[in-house]
C-alpha cells in the first residue's frame, strides 16, 4: 500500500480480523485467529483514487474520549497494527468532516454498519488533523525542563515549562524555512519575527530571493499556492542534489497551514516583477484567491503570517512558557545562521554569531549556581569554528552529558549523530591525556562525556531525522558531506578547563564507594582467610596490644609460628604474603579491588577506606610487623607495604610504634662457644677486616628466613627487643621520598636519586627507630641498584649478572660436552651463589643459546634441542630437563682464556664467583643487543653486524674515525632503514605475485610467525566490526623461515594496494637507538647516544687489558724459564753427584738447595698438583708443601741425560717465546684474536646458508679436515713428532686403558685421574692437546705460531706457553712439542698440570669439594696410557663420577678450538688444528682437587 493509499485508511478492528466481516450471530466471540491472513490480502483492494469524506469508524473507548493526539504513524496505519478486542463486537462511531478531531458522538452498534461503512479513506489533510503525532508531535500539553529565553535576564534559562510540542513544531517549520532561504540566497540578511500574543498571530519575514510568482506548468496552480497549500509539494525531493536546508518530506509549512485558522502567504518576486498574497483559512480547507500585484520596486522577500488553531492544541492563548520557548528559537536563528540580522517584535537581537549565542547558556549556568549561595567562577568556554559547516563549543558539565545542537538551524534537542561524532572524538582525545596522567584510572569514553557540555552548529547534506519533529539527527556521519576534525589547539584548551581533573575526581569517588564495600571492621573473628594465624585477643578489648606479623611467604610464616611458642598466641597473629605486594600507587582500581592480598590485610587489620586514624583503638591489631628476608627483595617488600599505608592510610604511619620490622641475621660466625651475628653485609665485612679475614671462624649465610630453623626462631623471639625494630613516625619529607620511589611518573627523580648512591651504603640496625627517610635512602636504594644491575647489561661484556654467572659456570666446568640444561642450572646455582628461582636461571640459559632471527646474532651456548623458534619468539622452547647445551667454538673465540687471570672475581658467601665483568674480544652488547627495565632506567639496544664492529675496531687501532653502524640481525632478509637520527624502519618482505595473490617471505624483527598468522586468520574470518579481507591463505614456512601466500579477491587487492601492502599487513616496525643504557666500565649507569660511542668506550678498556695480558704472559714465561733452568741444573747436579739427596732428611736437602741459590717456587695448591710432566712420587704428603717440591718431586727416571737435554730445550724455547712476545704490541695480539673470531663467524654464516638449503652444517671433523688440507697446501706438516718421553697413546685409550698403558714408553708415569702428561719448568702440569697425543711430532714449521695457555688457579707458577717462532736445533725441535703439550684443553675447568703417581684414596673427596670441578674434566689420552698403575676399580669409579674423566675425543670442542696466538699473524698456521695447535685453557679452581 502506498503512502497515498494508507494516509487516510481507517478500519474498525474491534471484533474480527477478517476483512470487513462482522459476525451477525456470534457477536460476542472473538474472531478466529486463522482468519488473520485474509486481513493482509485486503490491502491491494483499497481504491487508489482520493476518497470522498466518509464517516470514520472507531472503537467504543475512542468514542467516549476523542483525544486530539490519538495518532499513529503513516506506515503503521493499517489493519495489522490496529488493536484487537477479543471479547465484544466493535461499536462504530460516525463522524462528519466537521467532527474530525472534535468531541464524542453517539455510538452505533457495529452490526448495523455495512462493510463499506466500516472501512474509510481519509484525505491527506484529514489524516494530518486526525493523527497529529505523525506530523507535528503531540498536541497535548507536556511539562519538562527546557532551555528557554528569559526576558528579564536577557539570557537562556533552564527551567520547568509547560508547552505543546505540536504548536512549537508548526512555528519551527515556518522559522526554519526562513533560515533555509539563507542557504539558497546568500544575499539574504534579515529575519523578522513578530509574536502578537493579543491577536494570537505569528509573522515570520525574511528578505532575499522570494518565491517565484508564476503558474506551475505541470500542476496548473501558482507556485506559492503549491508550496504552502498542497501537501507533499516542495523543492526537497531531489536526493541527488546535496542540500543544506532543513526541509525534506514536503510537509513543513503546510502543517502550519493545516493547524491554523488563517494562513497568509506574501512574497515579492523580483524576477517576475510581481507580488503575491494569498489567504488560506479553516485549516487549509479554504483557499482564497491569490492577489497578484506589480512589484514596482523590485523587492525580494517572503512573509508568512498565521493564526494557530489554538483549540486543536488545547490552548486558549500563547502563554508565557510557550512565548519564552518561541523566543528562544528566534535567538537560535541569530546564533546559528551566519551573517544575518534577526529582529524579534521589531527589536534587533544583539547576538552576533554562535560563540556569543553559547555564552548566553554559560552565563546563565554560572548565574544560577551563584544564586544558590555559593560563589562560583564563570565556567571556561572553548570555541572553535572548525570549518564553514561546523562550529563547536565546549564547557564543563557536572556529571551529566549536556548538549545544545543544531543541524541546518533545526534545534536537535535530543542530539543525534552530529553530536555523537564530536563528543566521541573529544572524549577519545581526552582519554589519552587522562591515561597519561593516571594510567590506573578506570575511565571509559562515556564517563568522560558525562563531564562535557557540547554545543554544535552543523550544516549537513540532506539531513535525516527520526521523525517529522526533527529532534534527533539520524543521518550517518559518513554522509554529512563534511568532517569535523577537532584541532590539537582545541583539545589542549579543553584539557585545561579542568575536565581531566573532574573525570579523575569522579573516578576516585566511584572507587571510594566500591572500596568502602570491602572495609574491615573491629570484630573478634575474621572468616574466610585460611592462612591467617589470628591472635586470640585480636578485635577484642586488648586488640591495641596485638601485633600482626606479615611474613614473606609460607616458609617465613612457619618460622614465625615456631617463634610464637616463646611469646604465645594471644597477642601475635601471622599472615603470609604471596610474593611482592601490589604497588597501589600506580595500580588500577580493578587491580586493587581484585587483589585478594590487600583486601585480606584490610579485613585482618579492620581498616576502613579513607579513614583517618589517631589511635589504633578501632583496629583489630595495634601493631603491624614486617618479617622478610634480609636481602634486596625483602627490602622491596617492606617498601611496598609502606607505600600501601602511605597511599591509603598515611595517618597510621604517624602513630608511634604502629609499623615494625623483624630483623634476622644475614651472617652468623662462631668459634667454639663464641658466636657473632651480623645483620648487614657491610658490618660483616668490617668484622672480617678486623679479625684476620675471619680465619679460624666458621660462618653461615642466612640469605632467606627459610635458612633459619625452629630453634633459631625461638632464639629470635626470646630476644624480641633485639630483633624488633620500629619505624619512626611519618614526616612530610618522608611522603615525598616514598612517592619518588614508587610513582612511575617520577622516573627522572629516581635517576637522580640513584646517581647519588655511594657504594657501601647500608642501614645500621643498631638504633631504636628507623626513620622512613633512612629506610628509603639506605635500604630501599640497595634494591633499586640491584634491580638495575639485574636488568641492565655492562658495556664491557654485554651481560647481565645472571648471564655472567651462567658463562662463568660453563667456563669453570669447561662444557665441551653437552649437559642437560636442568643439570647446568644446579651447577650454576652451586658455583655462583645464585639466589633466585631455578626457572629464571633456566630461561637465562635458554636465552643465551637461542639462534632464531631476532634473538642473538651469536649464541654463547649451543642449542642442542628445542630452544625455541621464531614461530613463537622462543616461547616454544622445551623443558630444561629435555634439552642440552655446551660451549660452542665461537664462545672461546670471544672470551679468550688468557684474559681470565686479569679479571676481578667477586667473593660471595666465602666463595669466589664470577668477575664483575668479562672483556670479550668484541663488544657483545652491540652484537647481541639488550633489553631491560630497572628502577628509574630501562635499556633497549638493537643487534649490530659483527663484521662492521670488527672493521670499526681496526679503524680505531689505526687512529681513524669510525663509520656509522646500523642495526643488523643474523638471518634477517628484510630491510632496516634509518628514518631519523636514532630511529630505524624495519620492513619485512611482501610482494604481489598476481592480481589475487600476495607472498610474504619475511616479517619485521620480533614479529613472530604465530602472532602474524593470528592476524591473518582474523582477516580471513572477519569479525563483527571488520569484514573479511582475505579469501584464503597458504603456509609454506619452516621453524626458521617465513612464507605465507595470501589469496584476495580483486576488490580487496585494490583496497590493500590503495592503503599500501606494508600498512595493511603491518609489515613495518620501528627500532630505536635512543635508549641505549649500560653500566659503564666504572660501574655507573650511563646513556649512550650511539653504537659508535659504546664501541669507543669498550675499545679503550679492551686495549688496556691486551697490554696487561702481554705483561702477564711475559712474567709467566720468565717464571717458567727460571723454573726450567733450576730443574735442569738440579738434574745435572744429581747426575754429576755435586748434590746428593739420598738418605737425607728433607729439611737438610732444602737447606742445601737454598745454599745453592735454587729459587723457591711457593705453592698455593695441594702437593699432588705441584710437579712436572712426569708423575711425581707422592709418598710424603706433608713434604710436598715445600717450596722446592718442583725439584724434589721429580720422578727418578727424570735423572737422565735425555731429561736434562729436554729441560734445556724447553728452557731455550721459553726464552724464544719471551723474545717473540716482547716484539708484539697489544694491537697485534688483538688483531690475531679478531682474525680467529672472524674465522669462526664465517663458519657460522656458512652453516646458516647450508641450513637454509636443507643441508647439514659442517661437522667438527669436516672443519678440521679442511684446515689440515689448507695447511698442507701451505707446505706445513700437520703431524707432530712424539716426544722421547711422551707415551704412545692408543687410538681408543678409554675403551682399553690397560692395553694403552702397555704401549707407554719405558719412562712411566704414575696414574692420574687428571691425565696430564707433561710438566712445565715450574712443576705445574700442562695438558696435551686432546686425541692428538699419539701423533705428536716436533714439526718445526708450525712452531712459528705463538700459542697461549693460561691456568687460573692458586699456583702462581703456572705458565702461559709461547713457543719460539723458529727452532733450528734438535733440542728446540723437542721443546716445541713440549710447549704444545703444555697447553691445557678448554675441556677441563680445573684440569691439573700434572698427574701424580698413586694418588692416595683419601684424596678422592677433593674431587667433589666446593673448590674443585675435577669431576667434570675429560680425561686426556695420555692418562689412559698411564692407567696401568691405577687400580681398575678406582679408575672406573672416577669415570662414573665425572664426565671429565671420559676420554677427550672429537666430540669435545676444545680440541677444535685453536688458541689465539700472540705472535705475528700466519694464516696458514692458524688454519690447522693439529698437535701444533695449543688450545687455550683456563684453570679456575684449586689443582689439588683434580685427583678425583
Amino acid at each position: 500500500m502506498s503512502d497515498s493509499e494508507s494516509d487516510g485508511f481507517i478500519m474498525n478492528d474491534g471484533g474480527s480480523e477478517s476483512e470487513g466481516y462482522i459476525q451477525p450471530v456470534k457477536a460476542k466471540k472473538p474472531a478466529a485467529e486463522k482468519k488473520a491472513p485474509a486481513k493482509k490480502a485486503a490491502a491491494p483492494k483499497v481504491p487508489k483514487a482520493p476518497a470522498a469524506k466518509k464517516a470514520t469508524t472507531k472503537k467504543t473507548p475512542l468514542a467516549s474520549k476523542n483525544l486530539p493526539n490519538e495518532s499513529i504513524s503513516e506506515d503503521d496505519f493499517d489493519m495489522e497494527n490496529s488493536p484487537v478486542k477479543a471479547k465484544a463486537p466493535a461499536k462504530v462511531v460516525e463522524e462528519t468532516d466537521e467532527d474530525l478531531g472534535a468531541g464524542p458522538s453517539a455510538a452505533v452498534p457495529a452490526n448495523k454498519k455495512s462493510a463499506s461503512e466500516v472501512y474509510q479513506k481519509l484525505s491527506q489533510r484529514e489524516h494530518v488533523l486526525k493523527r497529529p503525532d505523525t506530523y507535528i508531535g503531540s498536541v497535548e500539553a507536556i511539562s519538562q525542563k527546557m532551555w528557554v529565553f528569559d526576558e528579564e535576564s536577557k539570557g537562556m534559562i533552564y527551567r520547568d515549562i509547560t508547552f505543546v510540542p505540536g504548536f512549537l513544531k508548526i512555528f519551527d517549520e515556518i522559522l526554519v524555512n526562513a533560515a533555509d532561504n539563507k542557504i539558497n540566497d546568500p544575499t539574504m540578511d534579515s529575519i523578522k519575527v513578530t509574536i502578537d500574543r493579543e491577536k494570537n498571530t505569528i509573522s515570520v519575514y525574511n528578505n532575499g530571493k522570494g518565491i517565484p510568482v508564476e503558474m506551475h506548468k505541470k500542476e496548473g496552480v501558482m507556485i506559492p499556492e503549491l508550496i504552502f497549500g498542497h501537501l507533499l509539494a516542495g523543492s526537497n525531493f531531489d536526493d541527488d542534489q546535496k542540500k543544506l536546508t532543513g526541509g525534506r518530506n514536503g510537509y513543513g509549512a503546510k502543517l502550519a497551514n493545516i493547524y491554523s485558522t488563517e494562513f497568509i502567504v506574501e512574497t515579492a518576486d523580483k524576477v517576475n516583477g510581481q507580488k503575491y498574497k494569498q489567504v488560506f483559512s479553516n485549516n487549509m480547507d479554504k483557499k482564497g484567491t491569490p492577489k497578484i500585484t506589480e512589484n514596482k520596486k523590485g523587492e525580494e522577500w517572503t512573509r508568512i503570517t498565521f493564526t494557530p488553531d489554538l483549540p486543536r492544541f488545547g490552548m486558549t492563548r500563547i502563554d508565557d512558557d510557550t512565548n519564552a520557548l518561541l523566543m528562544k528559537r528566534v535567538y537560535d536563528m541569530a546564533g546559528t545562521v551566519k551573517d544575518i540580522k534577526v529582529f524579534l517584535n521589531d527589536e534587533r537581537l544583539k547576538i552576533k554569531g554562535f560563540k556569543q549565542y553559547v555564552e548566553m547558556y554559560v552565563n546563565s549556568a554560572s548565574a544560577s549556581t551563584s544564586a544558590e549561595g555559593a560563589a562560583i567562577n564563570k565556567p571556561p568556554l572553548v570555541y572553535e569554528a572548525v570549518n564553514k559547516r561546523w562550529e563547536i563549543a565546549f564547557t564543563l558539565s557536572e556529571g551529566e552529558m549536556k548538549q545544545v545542537s543544531f543541524a541546518n538551524s533545526i534545534a536537535t534537542t535530543k542530539g543525534g549523530t552530529h553530536v555523537d561524532m564530536v563528543s566521541t572524538q573529544l572524549a577519545n582525545k581526552l582519554l589519552e591525556q587522562i591515561k597519561k596522567k593516571n594510567k590506573a584510572a578506570p575511565v571509559k569514553p562515556f564517563q568522560v562525556k558525562n563531564h562535557m557540555w557540547i554545543f554544535v552548529n552543523a550544516l549537513v547534506e540532506n539531513p535525516a531525522f527520526d521523525s517529522q519533529t526533527k529532534e534527533n539527527l539520524t543521518l550517518k556521519s559518513s554522509a554529512f558531506g563534511s568532517k569535523c576534525d577537532l584541532s590539537e589547539d582545541f583539545i589542549k584548551k579543553v584539557a585545561k578547563t579542568g575536565i581531566i581533573d573532574n573525570v579523575l575526581s569522579w573516578a576516585r569517588f566511584k572507587q571510594d564507594q566500591i572500596m568502602k564495600k570491602t572495609d574491615g571492621a573491629k570484630r573478634s573473628r575474621v572468616g574466610g582467610i585460611v592462612k591467617l594465624e589470628d591472635a586470640n585477643h585480636a578485635g577484642g578489648r586488648n586488640a591495641k596490644n596485638c601485633t600482626l606479623i606479615l611474613t614473606e611467604g609460607d616458609s617465613a610464616k612457619a618460622l614465625a609460628v615456631s617463634g610464637l611458642a616463646v611469646v604465645g598466641r594471644d597477642e601475635y597473629g601471622v599472615f603470609p604474603l604471596r610474593g611482592k605486594l601490589l604497588n597501589v600507587r600506580e595500580a588500577g582500581h580493578d587491580q586493587i579491588i581484585k587483589n585478594v592480598e590487600l583486601q585480606h590485610i584490610r579485613q585482618i587489620l579492620g581498616l576502613k577506606h579513607k579513614e583517618t586514624y589517631t589511635t589504633t583503638d578501632s583496629l583489630r591489631y595495634g601493631h603491624l610487623m614486617i618479617m622478610t628476608d634480609q636481602d634486596h627483595d625483602g627490602s622491596h617488600i617492606k617498601g611496598l607495604l609502606i607505600n600501601f599505608l602511605d597511599h591509603f592510610y598515611p595517618s597510621l604511619l604517624k602513630i608511634p610504634n604502629f609499623l615494625l620490622e623483624f630483623i634476622t641475621p644475614i651472617v652468623k660466625v662462631w668459634k667454639g662457644k663464641q658466636e657473632h651475628t651480623f645483620y648487614t653485609m657491610p658490618q660483616y665485612e668490617e668484622w672480617k677486616a678486623a679479625n684476620n679475614d675471619g680465619r679460624g671462624w666458621e660462618s653461615k649465610y642466612y640469605k632467606g628466613l627459610g635458612t633459619s630453623d625452629s630453634k633459631d626462631a625461638q632464639k629470635y623471639f626470646a630476644d624480641l627487643d633485639r630483633h624488633r625494630l620500629a619505624f619512626d613516625t611519618l614526616k612530610d619529607e618522608d611522603r615525598g621520598l616514598i612517592d619518588m620511589a614508587f610513582n612511575k611518573k617520577k622516573a627522572d627523580d629516581r635517576k637522580e636519586w640513584l646517581r647519588q648512591f655511594k657504594p657501601g651504603t647500608f642501614l645500621d640496625h643498631d638504633i631504636d627507630v628507623v626513620p622512613i627517610s633512612d629506610f628509603v635512602n639506605k635500604e630501599l636504594i640497595l634494591f633499586s641498584m640491584a634491580d638495575n644491575l639485574r636488568s641492565i647489561p655492562s658495556v664491557a661484556d654485554g651481560l647481565k649478572p645472571g648471564q655472567r654467572k651462567v658463562m662463568f659456570a660453563t667456563f669453570k666446568r669447561n662444557l665441551t660436552k653437552e649437559i642437560k640444561v636442568a643439570q647446568l642450572v644446579g651447577y650454576v646455582s652451586e658455583k655462583t651463589a645464585y639466589h633466585h628461582g631455578e626457572q629464571s636461571l633456566a630461561s637465562t640459559i635458554v636465552g643465551l643459546a637461542q639462534t632464531f632471527v631476532g634473538s642473538n646474532n651469536i649464541n654463547l651456548l649451543s642449542p642442542n634441542g628445542q630452544f625455541g623458534t621464531r614461530l613463537s619468539g622462543g616461547k616454544d622452547a622445551a623443558s630444561p630437563r629435555y634439552i642440552y647445551t655446551a660451549i660452542p667454538r665461537m664462545t672461546r673465540a670471544i672470551f679468550h682464556p688468557a684474559d681470565e687471570g686479569l679479571l676481578n672475581y667477586l667473593i660471595e658467601e666465602g666463595m669466589s664467583i664470577e668477575p664483575d665483568y668479562y672483556l670479550p674480544t668484541v663488544p657483545l652488547v652491540l652484537i647481541n643487543g639488550a633489553d631491560g627495565i630497572g628502577t628509574g632506567w630501562s635499556t633497549s639496544i638493537p643487534n649490530f653486524n659483527p663484521i662492521e664492529i670488527v672493521e670499526n675496531l681496526r679503524r680505531l687501532m689505526r687512529g681513524e674515525e669510525q663509520e656509522k653502524m646500523n642495526p643488523w640481525f643474523r638471518g634477517f632478509k628484510g630491510s632496516i632503514e634509518r628514518i631519523e637520527q636514532d630511529k630505524y624502519k624495519v620492513s619485512g618482505i611482501i610482494e604481489k605475485i598476481d592480481d589475487k595473490t600476495i607472498e610474504i617471505t619475511e616479517l619485521p624483527i620480533r614479529k613472530w610467525t604465530q602472532d602474524f598468522k593470528e592476524m591473518i586468520e582474523e582477516m580471513t574470518t572477519g569479525t563483527d566490526k571488520v569484514p573479511a579481507t582475505i579469501k584464503d591463505y597458504e603456509e609454506h614456512h619452516t621453524e626458521s623461515t617465513v612464507h605465507f601466500k595470501l589469496h584476495l579477491n580483486e576488490a580487496n587487492m585494490k583496497a590493500a594496494e590503495a592503503e599500501g601492502l606494508d600498512k595493511r599487513f603491518k609489515m613495518t616496525t620501528t627500532l630505536s637507538t635512543g635508549n641505549m643504557v649500560c653500566f659503564d666500565l666504572n660501574g655507573k649507569i650511563r646513556k649512550y647516544t650511539s653504537a659508535e660511542e659504546i664501541l669507543s668506550d669498550f675499545y679503550g678498556k679492551r686495549l688496556e687489558y691486551y697490554g696487561l695480558r702481554k705483561q702477564w704472559l711475559a712474567d709467566e714465561l720468565n717464571k717458567q724459564f727460571e723454573r726450567l733452568s733450576n730443574q735442569a741444573r738440579f738434574v745435572q747436579m744429581i747426575i754429576s753427584k755435586e748434590l746428593n739427596v739420598n738418605n737425607k732428611k728433607k729439611a737438610v736437602i732444602v737447606d742445601e738447595l737454598r745454599a745453592l741459590k735454587f729459587r723457591p717456587f711457593p705453592k698455593k695448591v695441594q702437593a699432588k698438583d705441584a710437579g712436572e710432566t712426569e708423575a711425581a712420587l707422592d709418598e710424603e704428603d706433608e713434604g710436598m708443601a715445600s717450596d722446592y717440591d718442583y725439584l724434589l718431586g721429580m720422578a727418578i727416571w727424570s735423572l737422565t741425560v735425555e731429561k736434562v737435554n729436554k729441560l734445556l730445550a724447553e728452557r731455550d724455547a721459553k726464552e724464544e717465546e719471551l723474545i717473540e712476545l716482547l716484539k708484539l704490541s697489544p694491537q697485534d695480539i688483538w688483531n690475531t684474536d679478531l682474525d680467529k673470531f672472524l674465522e669462526e663467524w664465517n663458519i657460522l654464516l656458512e652453516n646458516d646458508a647450508l641450513a637454509l638449503k636443507g643441508l647439514k652444517p659442517k661437522t667438527k671433523g669436516a672443519i678440521k679436515a679442511a684446515q689440515k688440507k689448507k695447511k698442507r697446501a701451505a707446505g706445513e706438516d700437520t703431524d707432530d713428532e712424539e716426544d722421547d718421553f711422551k707415551p704412545k697413546a692408543a687410538a681408543k685409550p678409554r675403551a682399553k686403558p690397560k692395553a694403552a698403558a702397555a704401549k707407554t714408553s719405558p719412562v712411566k708415569t704414575s696414574p692420574s685421574k687428571r691425565d696430564s702428561t707433561n710438566v712445565s719448568e715450574d712443576g705445574v702440569d700442562v695438558k696435551p692437546p686432546a686425541k692428538k697425543v699419539a701423533a705428536v711430532k716436533p714439526a718445526a714449521k708450525p712452531k712459528a705460531k705463538i700459542e697461549t695457555k693460561m691456568e687460573l688457579d692458586d699456583s702462581d707458577d703456572e705458565m702461559y706457553t709461547i713457543p719460539a717462532p723458529k727452532a733450528s736445533t734438535a733440542a728446540a725441535s723437542k721443546a716445541k712439542p713440549k710447549a704444545t703439550i703444555s697447553v691445557i684443553d678448554d675441556d677441563s675447568d680445573d684440569a691439573p698440570i700434572k698427574p701424580k703417581a698413586k694418588a692416595p684414596p683419601k684424596k678422592k673427596p677433593a674431587a667433589i669439594s666446593d673448590d674443585s670441578d675435577a669431576d667434570i674434566l675429560p680425561s686426556k689420552p695420555a692418562a689412559a696410557t698411564k692407567a696401568k698403575k691405577a687400580p681398575a676399580a678406582k679408575a672406573k669409579k672416577v669415570k662414573e663420577e665425572s664426565e671429565s674423566e671420559s676420554e677427550f675425543n672429537d666430540s669435545m670442542l676444545v680440541d677444535d678450538y685453536e688458541a689465539s696466538p700472540v705472535g705475528p699473524k700466519k694464516p696458514a698456521a692458524r688454519a690447522g688444528r693439529g698437535a701444533t695447535k695449543k688450545p687455550a685453557y683456563i684453570e679456575m679452581s684449586d689443582l689439588d682437587d683434580d685427583s678425583d
